[in-house]
C-alpha cells in the first residue's frame, strides 16, 4: 500500500511539478512598466505622508460578454441591433468574481488596510482608497516621486510597480502608477476683435435652403454655415426631452454661458428670440470637484486662455443642435479631499478613468446618447494596462448605447519631435490616445467648400491628425476599408517602413470642417482651428440624427463604428486631397474611401437619415 501511494506521488510529482510555495505565491513580480515621455523629468523625492488616492481596476467577470453584446447592439443587420444594456445589465456583468474581490481585500488587510478604508465603483469592479505615499510605495514595491514637464504641471509617479504573483490575474491596473498623461486641446488664433465688428452674411435656419456659398467663408466658420454644409439647417427637433448630448472639459476648463448667450445673439438670433433671458443654455456637472465656475475670468485665466476651448465646444453644440439639451461634465479639478502640499500642489488622477466610470454609475434616464471630448495625449505617454482598462470601459459606455467621438489630433502623424518613448531613439510616427481605441469614434478635420481638403493651416500649424495605434489591433469592423486603403497606398511599407503599426487601430473614422471657427470668448470673437472643433460639430449632427431617430421610434446611434464601416459611410462626403503631414514626412494622404486623414469624410445629414430609413419629410 506504502509503495502504491509514494508511486502515485511520483507520478503526480512528474506530470504536475512541485506546488508552488505560499512564500513564492507571494512573492512579487513587476505588473508594469513605463518609462516617462521625454518632457517629464524626475525633480524632488516626495513626502512619505503626501496622501494619493489609489485606484485599483479588479478583473471583470464577464468582460468577453460586454464585447460580445457591444457588437450585437451595434450592427445594423444584427437582431438586438439598438438593445443596449441598462445600468444593471452591465454592472452584472462586469462585477468581478468573488475570489477576486476576496484575494485582493486579503491582500490590502495584510497590508494594513481595513475594508472599511475600501469604497468601490457602481459595479464594484474598481477599489479606491487614500493611503500615504510610503503605504503606495510599500502595497506596489514602487517608488513614487514628482515628475514636472516643461509646462510646469506636476505628478506624482512610479515608472514601475509590482504586485504579488497571484494577483496578477485579478488586478488590471492601478492608477495613479506610471501614466504620464497630459491631455490637452489644440488651435487658437490668439487675435480678438470686438463682438459689434463686421461679420459674414447670415440667413434663417427657417424657409429653403441656402446654397453654401451664400452662407460661408473661410474667414470666420458660423453654426449657419455648417448647418448649410451638412444639411441640418431645416431640421426642427422633435424629440428634445427624451435626446440628449454632452461634453467634456478637462483641466479647469470652462464654458461660460455669458459667452455662449453673447455668441447666440450673434450667429443664431432666432434662438436668443425665443428663450427667456433667464434660461439656462446647459447643464453643469463636477466630477471629482472639477471646475464649473459661471463668473467672469480673473487675469491669470485671461492669461492662460482659459474657456477658449470650453467656450468652442458649447458654442459650437448650442449653434448647431439647439433645443436639444446640453450637459457639460467638468473632470479634473482638485478632489474634495485633495490637500496641496509643498509637493504636489494638484490633484493627480487620470482623468478619463475619473470621467467613464462617474458615466457608468449613471442611471439610464440620465445618460446622454452623445459625448464629444476634444483632449488627447500621445498613446506613449499612457500606460498600456491604464489605456486598455480605459478603451474597455469605453467599451462598456458603448454597451449602453452612448456614442463618444473623439478628435484625431491637431499634428498630422506626430508633430516634429517623433521618438519612441522607449530610450532607443529610434523615429516613429505618433498616435494618440483615446483615439487609438477601437471603441470610440474619431474626428478629422477639413477646410474649404466644394470641395472639403483634409485640414491644414499654415498660420496656425494645425494639420489634421491620423494614423495607426500601437496598443489596439485593427478591429474586424475596419478591416476591409483599411486593408484596401492599405493596398492602394502600397508604397508606405518602403516609404514608412518601422514607423507605423500597419496592424493597429487605424483612425480617424469621419471628419468635419475644423479651421476658423468663429467664437466668442471673454466678450470679444475669436477664430479657433483644430479636430476640437470639428469634433462638437460632429456631435451636434449625431444628436440631430439621434432626435430623428427617437421621432421615428428607432434607437439611438450608439457605437457607431460597425453601422458606419458596414453601410453608413456612403452618407459621408468623401475627401480626396490633403493629408497629415508630420514627423518631417508628408504623411498619409486622404484618398478614395477611408482614409487616414479624413476617415469616410464629413456627415450628409439628410443621406444618413435615408441610410436608417427616417422618413425624409423629417428633414423638410
Amino acid at each position: 500500500m506504502l509503495s502504491l501511494c509514494i508511486a502515485a506521488l511520483v507520478f503526480c510529482i512528474a506530470v504536475y511539478g512541485l506546488p508552488e510555495s505560499q512564500s513564492a505565491l507571494k512573492a512579487y513580480a513587476l505588473k508594469s512598466s513605463h518609462m516617462p515621455a521625454q518632457q517629464w523629468t524626475k525633480t524632488n523625492a516626495v513626502s512619505p505622508n503626501h496622501v494619493i488616492n489609489l485606484q485599483i481596476g479588479l478583473k471583470q467577470g464577464k468582460f468577453d460578454e460586454v464585447l460580445r453584446r457591444l457588437a450585437e447592439v451595434s450592427d445594423p443587420d444584427h437582431a438586438n441591433y439598438g438593445r443596449y444594456l441598462s445600468a444593471q445589465e452591465l454592472n452584472k456583468l462586469t462585477q468581478p468574481k468573488e475570489e477576486t474581490t476576496s484575494l485582493v481585500t486579503e491582500w490590502l488587510s495584510e497590508n494594513g488596510i481595513n475594508p472599511s478604508q475600501i469604497r468601490y465603483s457602481a459595479a464594484r469592479d474598481w477599489m479606491y482608497l487614500d493611503v500615504p505615499v510610503q503605504k503606495a510605495n510599500q502595497l506596489l514595491a514602487g517608488e513614487y516621486s514628482m515628475y514636472e514637464n516643461h509646462a510646469g504641471k506636476a505628478m506624482i509617479r512610479t515608472p514601475d510597480w509590482s504586485l504579488p504573483r497571484y494577483l496578477h490575474d485579478h488586478i488590471d491596473t492601478i492608477q495613479p502608477t506610471n501614466s504620464f498623461f497630459n491631455p490637452s486641446s489644440n488651435g487658437l488664433k490668439p487675435e480678438a476683435e470686438p463682438l459689434n465688428s463686421v461679420s459674414i452674411v447670415t440667413r434663417p435656419a427657417q424657409g429653403p435652403r441656402d446654397p453654401v456659398a451664400a452662407v460661408c467663408t473661410m474667414n470666420r466658420l458660423t453654426p449657419y454655415c455648417l448647418r448649410a454644409l451638412y444639411g441640418t439647417q431645416n431640421y426642427t427637433a422633435r424629440a428634445a426631452g427624451r435626446n440628449k448630448m454632452a461634453m467634456t472639459n478637462y483641466l479647469d476648463e470652462l464654458s461660460l454661458a455669458v459667452d455662449a448667450r453673447q455668441y447666440l445673439s450673434k450667429y443664431r438670433p432666432d434662438i436668443i428670440a425665443v428663450i427667456k433671458p433667464s434660461a439656462k443654455l446647459f447643464d453643469l456637472v463636477s466630477i471629482n470637484n472639477g471646475t464649473i465656475q459661471q463668473t467672469p475670468f480673473n487675469p491669470a485665466q485671461q492669461a492662460a486662455n482659459t474657456g477658449i476651448e470650453g467656450g468652442l465646444d458649447v458654442q459650437t453644440m448650442l449653434g448647431i443642435a439647439w433645443p436639444t439639451p446640453l450637459t457639460i461634465y467638468s473632470t479634473g479639478g482638485r478632489q474634495p479631499d485633495f490637500i496641496p502640499d509643498d509637493f504636489t500642489p494638484t490633484n493627480t488622477n487620470e482623468p478619463y478613468l475619473d470621467w467613464v466610470n462617474y458615466m457608468l454609475a449613471l442611471d439610464d434616464d440620465v445618460l446622454p446618447q452623445v459625448v464629444s471630448t476634444s483632449y488627447a495625449d500621445t498613446e506613449q505617454s499612457v500606460a498600456k494596462d491604464y489605456a486598455i482598462r480605459v478603451c474597455n470601459q469605453f467599451a462598456a459606455l458603448g454597451a449602453r448605447g452612448v456614442s463618444m467621438v473623439f478628435g484625431s489630433g491637431d499634428e498630422g502623424v506626430g508633430g516634429k519631435g517623433c521618438l519612441r518613448n522607449d530610450g532607443s531613439g529610434k523615429s516613429t510616427f505618433i498616435p494618440e490616445f483615446p483615439p487609438s481605441c477601437p471603441y470610440i469614434t474619431v474626428i478629422g478635420g477639413t477646410q474649404d467648400f466644394n470641395p472639403e481638403v483634409a485640414a491644414d493651416d499654415p498660420n496656425t500649424g494645425f494639420t489634421s491628425g491620423g494614423g495607426f495605434g500601437e496598443y489596439f489591433a485593427r478591429p474586424s469592423y475596419q478591416d476591409a476599408a483599411v486593408t484596401q486603403y492599405l493596398d492602394i497606398n502600397n508604397n508606405f511599407s518602403d516609404k514608412y517602413s518601422g514607423i507605423f503599426n500597419t496592424a493597429g487601430r487605424a483612425y480617424p473614422d469621419m471628419a468635419a470642417q475644423s479651421v476658423n471657427y468663429g467664437i466668442v470668448w471673454n466678450g470679444t470673437l475669436r477664430n479657433l482651428d483644430g479636430t476640437s472643433a470639428s469634433t462638437p460639430a460632429v456631435a451636434a449632427i449625431l444628436a440631430m440624427v439621434n432626435d430623428a431617430l427617437i421621432s421615428s421610434g428607432k434607437p439611438t446611434l450608439g457605437f457607431l463604428n460597425p453601422w458606419l464601416y458596414k453601410k453608413g459611410y456612403t452618407a459621408f462626403n468623401d475627401i480626396l486631397s490633403g493629408g497629415s503631414a508630420g514627423c518631417n514626412t508628408p504623411g498619409f494622404p486622404a484618398s478614395k474611401g477611408w482614409d487616414a486623414v479624413t476617415g469616410f469624410g464629413s456627415p450628409n445629414f439628410p443621406k444618413i437619415l435615408r441610410n436608417f430609413g427616417v422618413d425624409d419629410k423629417l428633414d423638410r
